[in-house]
């Protein structure tokens, strides 16, 4: 292509999976040639914003320039990908450049899709409507949180599927509640989760447990309702129901705090593009995580059309299987099979414990340490608020790959 420019391996996307891919590439291939497309200047680790939003950690730690992560040896093009053209095995910038490539991979992530509810870009970070999934917006939650009173009234969202960490919605709500206790005005608080599914977790069997502990704090649960409209003025916020019965009715309900959890779908350039299915996203083989159509295209992360929960844990599961038939296609030697579906979601259901729900496809349970994986543990809470910050920027960033395996024969997920 006249005036383009040409790398080996082509990333696309410089957040968790971008990195990490590039990173596991330099340390198996140190020769092969890289580069990262991603605008962005700073990167986020969004596990912790959970944290952030329930006052117990800062946005700093959170934070780290872009620049910093790319690994040594790595082109970093500080632009946007336009356009995808495979048949020409090349990607067109926002500035009009082509960057052309033998080998493809898109984690460009989801985009959030705060315009899909009426009202709610007008309104958020102010009038008590707040977002964990925002580092904007992070913050503000823990300032919503601390002005909660006895009488108030805390609502909390989850949008459609899919949704990147399915568990995020509710841990805030947990923790809302359990500083709402410490307060001794727990009682005297009203607390609504409002859930599009018709279950509060996709696994039946931490499903279970959540339930129980919604019913701890007394939390009101109302599933099938999706949010439709804010008013942050009149502190109100409008549903719509989903479910087969009252289909379409829609309900207005006050509020003093409204943590959302935003309508999410693939970005505009990857909808648009000849790489996604029908909704948009990357079309892949859910295990070599190759793309269906173009062979020398490989997808993971959020974009991916996988059917697994999106979580960076997943991602530290995809990256090795990317890497390892890049190198076989490099190879001549057939790609593999290596992704079994993983996801893990640490449940902080209060400040210091949490539920460690690790699963593969099909929802069976795979937990990595020998505990009971329904039950609440101050060791997941560790692990949620130290240990995996410190994997993250220092291993999994690195392109360390060596993990505890999951244990695919655990029994105890049967209803």
């Amino acid at each position: 292509m006249p005036g383009s420019i040409h790398h080996q391996v082509l990333v696309v996307g410089g957040g968790t999976a971008g990195i990490t891919v590039a990173a596991i590439l330099k340390r198996r291939a140190p020769g092969v040639d890289i580069a990262i497309i991603e605008p962005s200047q700073e990167h986020y680790y969004q596990p912790a914003l959970t944290l952030v939003g329930a006052g117990v950690y800062p946005l700093a730690r959170t934070r780290r320039t872009e620049q910093s992560l790319i690994p040594v040896g790595v082109r970093w093009i500080n632009d946007a990908a336009q356009t995808f053209e495979p048949e020409k095995n090349a990607v067109r910038l926002k500035n009009g450049d082509a960057v052309t490539y033998d080998y493809l991979v898109v984690c460009t992530g989801v985009k959030l899709d705060w315009g899909k509810v009426a009202g709610l870009s007008e309104t958020l970070g102010k009038n008590g409507v707040c977002s964990n999934y925002s580092p904007a917006h992070a913050t503000y939650t823990w300032d919503c949180l601390q002005r909660l009173k006895a009488g108030s009234r805390a609502v909390f969202t989850q949008p459609p599927l899919p949704f990147k960490c399915p568990g995020a919605p509710q841990k805030i709500a947990y923790l809302t509640a359990d500083h709402l206790q410490r307060r001794g005005i727990l009682k005297d608080c009203s607390l609504n989760y409002y859930v599009h599914a018709p279950v509060i977790f996709g696994v039946p069997f931490f499903a279970r447990e959540l339930v129980k502990i919604a019913e701890r704090y007394g939390i009101n649960v109302h599933y099938q309702h999706n949010l439709v409209a804010v008013d942050g003025a009149a502190k109100t916020a409008t549903f719509e129901k989903v479910g087969d019965q009252g289909k379409g009715e829609r309900i207005t309900v006050p509020f003093d705090m409204l943590h959302v959890s935003p309508p999410q779908s693939p970005p505009e350039e990857i909808k648009s593009s000849p790489l996604a299915n029908a909704a948009g996203w990357v079309e892949v083989h859910q295990n070599s995580m190759q793309q269906v159509h173009y062979p020398n295209v490989f997808s993971l992360g959020d974009v991916a059309s996988t059917p697994n929960s999106k979580t960076a844990a997943a991602v530290r599961k995809q990256a090795p299987v990317v890497v390892g038939n890049i190198l076989h296609m490099m190879g001549k030697t057939a790609v593999e099979s290596g992704y079994d579906g993983y996801a893990s979601c640490p449940l902080t259901t209060a400040m210091g414990k949490t539920i460690l729900a690790e699963f593969i496809y099909g929802g069976k349970v795979t937990p990595t340490l020998p505990l009971n994986p329904a039950k609440e543990h101050w060791i997941g809470w560790w692990i949620k608020v130290t240990g995996l910050p410190l994997m993250y920027w220092n291993y999994m960033l690195k392109g360390h790959v060596w993990f505890p395996k999951h244990n695919t024969a655990f029994k105890g997920d049967a209803a």
